[in-house]
């Protein structure tokens, strides 16, 4: 990959432009199931069901909040890989 010219306002705009492109769809969903996970704790709250399935809805809450942030982490790693290669930094 050819390195970045970040000495121009124009060149690093369309570089930040290119990481925020990286890996959006995973991070949506990861956000997606952070915001799940909020509304699963407070439906019972609001009268909602106790149980859903097998196990509390609390519990699925807590459940959705792991899954968002294990695919927010996988995005930020994809994120820095791409910027490590594009740079070419140390160890790419």
């Amino acid at each position: 990959m050819t390195r970045p010219d970040l000495s121009d306002a124009d060149a690093r705009a369309a570089y930040r432009s290119e990481l925020r492109g990286i890996a959006r769809a995973p991070r949506m969903l990861g956000l997606v199931f952070v915001f799940a996970s909020l509304g699963l704790w407070a439906w019972p709250q609001n009268g909602g069901p106790l149980v859903l399935g097998p196990l509390p809805t609390e519990t699925w809450g807590w459940i959705c909040l792991g899954i968002g942030w294990a695919v927010l982490l996988w995005v930020i790693v994809a994120r820095t890989r791409h910027n490590k290669e594009r740079l070419g930094g140390p160890d790419a």
